[in-house]
């Protein structure tokens, strides 16, 4: 090794090359450190500087304490400790100097009062219907606090049929069902988790005459299948059961006060007149359950695709299993606890920038949602050491701790409908996590906020492969694109993050109230088979979630980033170029379906005249072909086309104006006509919406996103079209394309005019340096006129 002297040129050169690529590392907060979307070049530093403070504060002890201490005992809508939780919580955020208090509402929460589940013929078995508590596992001995397993919002019932495998229990399913010539009416149905949401299985057999529907967990989908069971592994036992809602999605929140705030004297509706209330009865079973039941059966041999992983043959019955159900409930009000905690902007405090998460569970719910809560609660922490610090938020910060998610996203959606006029007058952006876990960052949402995600992504170190969160997630992208085409989209600049349809906090913010709204979180490295089961607990997550809990300070620090990134800035960082690029696209995904539709009725169609299905059909067993069905029609998309065009011409223009800003005089940033951009870039998302709201779930009012009526978590992109093209209501689908491409051109609209506004911002300020030169010359006595 040549020996270099210290102070030699070569050491300081080399120095200065460390120094440059360590700051242009992936994940360095140092990154681009003199420019920042939505922040002058005056700002940016400061900004920056503060968010790299920031994300220095989350401590994983902190976090793992948090966890033990919320997931310590149950904590369902109702009991001792959800109330012990929130008022802990609400002290929390007072010490972190949050100004915080509980809205308390009341709504129906129906809890177990009679489950019995058995097999009458050809023999005798009664279900368990318990999960067993485990010795290495302390709290899930906690019996006498844990709601029994049960679907909530299911009708009560008493009712005794023959027994039929449906598979997931979704449309497709008893399409299938039809063919093979077997019918579920007046029988019992039982299907297995997956494939759809848990509430559309009793929802679908309820349209197809079934009686009563049972729901399990097969080993296949998340036992041991998958991997090893818990307590070995992170898998679901033999009789681990999956609790959860059947409450109808097409009104979330409390079933007897639709659309306005459950308070105490709210006026409610008799329990009968509750539209999301399940017509059968319904119950979640284990699979150590279910063999039994599943073992009776024999008809015909299930397909494929419906075969899960019990040690038997699967068959479709009816027969010569019989199957007697019971389910009551006691169908009480309960209060929930919002904790609601704010930190007042110092200089437009009328504009809410809000934070959220869920904090009741099933049981003890380490992962669903304490993961989620804690990361939350240690960002308000890390905020409330900044304030010490001397930051200030330009706009209001608004965390909740929601209560009653878990029954129907009960604590979210009373305080969205209580508070309806404000939300739409102040609220910016809501951000929500649920659920968290060690692997790769996912976000969906408004992709007007597309481009904010992936540039405070950029700033988020990940704890595994020390890239920034947004690199390893693209990469991941890359690595299971299956078309050429999809993986040079993942290499582009920005990632796309996906579309929201419901399953969480998000949804009344976004589907009825137009707030942008996020989705956040890590998870695909820690996959198990504990949800909404007792052993979803603090000994499950700390051996098998993440064990160090540095995906916990990760999600910490992306949460509280983003939110510091929006209320600091000068110009909020709303892309709609992102957005419009988006929208077109599931225009074309809709004509794209429509053709794939009409090409293959056209092509059953002929196949039924050739005989096809007969001659292909086992003889010896029953089979009925399907009849021709009607090839669908041409629809009218130019609404559509020509909103989405409008849409993109206008976004183009006002990403092109608001990249001039920087070249501008600093008072640009700080002038009220920017100011007044704000308020119009606040009501973008409002501007995808109608007042009628779908036609057939009016509560839903964004025409862009929606969760499907089929579908119940999973998105449905302009559902005004899609849903009623999926329906086969084909003067319905041109309604809606009128209707979606009518907000598209409201919103190229109220674009255009702010690009505009920029423009004309841009054009009467000087550059910078022009404005600097000119300084100079004043100075020197060379400007003309002096």
């Amino acid at each position: 090794m040549q020996f270099v002297p210290e102070d030699s040129p070569l050491i300081r050169e080399m120095a200065v090359a460390a120094l440059t690529l360590a700051l242009l590392q992936p994940g360095n907060a140092a990154t681009s450190a003199a420019t920042l979307d939505g922040y002058s070049p005056a700002h940016a530093t400061a900004e920056r500087d503060w968010e790299t403070k920031f994300r220095a504060l989350p401590d994983p002890k902190n976090l793992r304490d948090t966890m033990q201490r919320l997931s310590a005992r149950p904590h369902h809508v109702g009991s001792p400790y959800d109330k012990d939780n929130a008022e802990w919580m609400l002290s929390r955020f007072k010490e972190f100097g949050f100004d915080a208090q509980i809205e308390t509402f009341y709504v129906l929460f129906p809890t177990p009062k009679e489950r019995v589940v058995e097999l009458l013929e050809p023999t005798h078995f009664a279900a368990k219907l318990q999960e067993p508590p485990l010795e290495i596992d302390p709290t899930s001995q906690q019996t006498a606090e844990q709601l029994p397993t049960y679907n909530a919002y299911s009708k009560d019932g008493d009712v005794t049929g023959p027994l039929v495998y449906v598979n997931y229990g979704i449309r497709e399913d008893y399409e299938q069902l039809e063919r093979m010539g077997v019918s579920v009416k007046g029988a019992i149905v039982i299907a297995r988790y997956g494939g759809a949401w848990r509430g559309i299985k009793p929802k679908v057999a309820a349209e197809h005459g079934a009686i009563g529907c049972l729901i399990y967990s097969d080993p296949k989908d998340d036992g041991y299948f998958e991997g090893q069971y818990f307590p070995s592994g992170p898998f679901r036992p033999s009789q681990g059961v999956q609790r959860g809602s059947v409450m109808d999605t097409d009104y979330p929140g409390d079933p007897l006060t639709p659309g306005v705030g459950a308070t105490k004297d709210a006026k409610r509706l008799d329990i009968t007149e509750a539209k999301t209330i399940t017509t059968i009865p319904v119950l979640p079973i284990s699979y150590g359950d279910a063999q039994p039941l599943l073992a009776a059966l024999t008809g015909q041999v299930v397909p494929e695709s419906w075969r899960g992983a019990l040690p038997l043959t699967y068959h479709v019955g009816p027969g010569p299993a019989k199957v007697h159900l019971v389910v009551k409930s006691n169908w009480d009000i309960k209060p929930i606890y919002d904790v609601i905690a704010k930190i007042a902007g110092n200089e437009v405090p009328e504009q809410w920038v809000i934070r959220g998460n869920h904090h009741d569970a099933w049981v003890n719910g380490a992962e669903d949602p304490v993961s989620g809560m804690s990361a939350v609660l240690e960002e308000a922490r890390s905020l409330g050491e900044l304030l010490k610090q001397g930051w200030k938020p330009k706009r209001t910060i608004i965390y909740c701790a929601w209560d009653g998610e878990e029954p129907g996203l009960l604590g979210s959606t009373e305080w969205v409908e209580e508070h309806g006029a404000e939300l739409n007058q102040h609220a910016v952006v809501y951000i929500n996590s649920d659920s968290n876990s060690r692997g790769f960052l996912f976000a969906s949402g408004s992709h007007t906020l597309e481009h904010m995600v992936n540039s405070v992504a950029r700033d988020v170190q990940d704890p595994e492969t020390k890239l920034s969160v947004q690199r390893r997630a693209q990469l991941r992208r890359i690595g299971r694109a299956q078309k050429p085409d999809d993986r040079e989209e993942a290499r582009g600049t920005d990632l796309r993050i996906g579309a929201l349809g419901d399953g969480s906090d998000y949804a009344p913010f976004l589907d009825h109230a137009g707030v942008a709204a996020l989705n956040i979180g890590f998870g695909g490295e820690s996959d198990g088979g504990i949800y909404h089961s007792i052993y979803d607990d603090f000994y499950w997550y700390t051996h098998f979630g993440d064990t160090e809990f540095v995906y916990e300070r990760a999600l910490s620090q992306l949460g509280g980033t983003m939110i510091m990134r929006v209320a600091d800035a000068d110009l909020l960082p709303f892309d709609p170029s992102a957005s419009a690029d988006t929208v077109k696209r599931y225009v074309g995904e809709l004509k794209t379906e429509l053709k794939e539709k009409q090409d293959k009725a056209k092509e059953r169609n002929r196949e039924i005249e050739e005989g096809v299905y007969t001659a292909s059909a086992d003889p010896q067993k029953k089979y009925i072909a399907p009849g021709k069905e009607q090839v669908p029609p041409y629809l009218n998309f130019a609404p559509l086309e020509n909103g989405v065009e409008a849409y993109l011409l206008a976004a183009k223009r006002y990403k092109t104006a608001v990249s001039k800003l920087a070249d501008h005089d600093p008072t640009v940033w700080d002038s009220p006509e920017l100011k007044a951009i704000n308020l119009q870039l606040i009501q973008t998302e409002r501007t995808f919406m109608t007042t009628e709201g779908l036609k057939e779930r009016p509560w839903f009012k964004h025409q862009i996103y929606a969760p499907g009526a089929y579908t119940g978590y999973g998105v449905k992109t302009i559902p005004a079209v899609r849903e009623m093209m999926e329906e086969d209501k084909w003067a319905d689908a041109d309604a809606g394309s009128v209707i979606a491409g009518g907000v598209l051109m409201k919103q190229a609209a109220l674009v255009d005019s702010m690009a505009a506004e920029l423009e004309k911002l841009a054009g009467n300020t000087p550059p910078a340096t022009q404005t600097a030169r000119k300084h100079k010359k004043a100075e020197e006595g060379q400007v003309s006129g002096r």
